[in-house]
This record gives structure tokens, sequence and C-alpha cells, in this order.
């Protein structure tokens, strides 16, 4: 008995590319909208990046640090070095493992990376902009 031949996947149906476009096109400008905001933190994109993580995670190791940024060890020692000497992030020993540094946020790091959005205000105009953009995006009025 011959094993069945594998057929290629055909590109998707016609509404799921449409709305694969419509996903890419939402993603790119989602992007370009993260740039003006990361330049007006005055943090080039990597840092805003790798700050955000470690205020929303946590304190964490440089190496899970890298790791959520994709990219590698020298690269992020470079990162926070510059956040650090921003006062946005420290560096402490890991309570569990005095051994391990950890790389938490300041109270100056936390503060910094408030989006506008958790101004009420400017959260009713981000919610209000973004499903506009995302019916647009949908094709949904």
């Amino acid at each position: 008995m011959e094993p069945a031949a594998r057929q290629a996947p055909g590109p998707p149906p016609r509404p799921a590319r449409a709305i694969a476009d419509r996903l890419h096109s939402a993603a790119i400008h989602l992007l370009r909208r993260l740039r003006v905001e990361d330049k007006a933190l005055g943090l080039s994109g990597p840092r805003a990046s790798a700050l955000s993580v470690i205020v929303f995670r946590g304190p964490l190791t440089m190496s899970a640090l890298a790791e959520a940024e994709q990219v590698r060890r020298p690269t992020i020692t470079r990162l926070i070095d510059g956040l650090e000497r921003r006062g946005l992030v420290r560096r402490v020993s890991d309570p569990a493992d005095g051994r391990v540094q950890l790389v938490e946020a300041t109270a100056a790091g936390k503060k910094f990376n408030l989006p506008l959005a958790y101004n009420a205000k400017a959260d009713k105009q981000s919610k209000a902009e973004m499903a506009k953009f995302f019916a647009e995006i949908f094709g949904r009025k």
C-alpha cells in the first residue's frame, strides 16, 4: 500500500486572506503609532520596549529580558545600561538566589512608562480611535 501523496496547502480562502491583509495593515499602522509614542518619551524604540517589558512583567534576569526582546545578551546589557543611567531601571539581587541579578523598574521608570491610555480622558479617546480603526480594518461600520 502506497502512502497518500501530500498536497501542498493552497492559498487561504478569500475571506481569510482579506482579514489577514487587514490585520497586517493594522499592525503596520500600530507600529508607526508606537514609534511616535516612543519618540515622545525620548527613548529609542528598543529602550522603550525593554522598559515596557520590565514594568509590566516585573523584575527579571537579563537573559529572560534578552529572550523576551529577541536580542542577544550584549545588546540587552547596552540597553539596560542606558536605562540605568537615566534612573529608569536598577539591578538588584534575586531574593531567592543572591548570585542572580534581576533588572527592575524604578519608581521613575514605572511612571515614565505609563502609557497615555492610563489617563482617563486619553483612555476614552484611545478606545474610540481603536474601535474606529478596527471597524475600518474589518469593514464594519
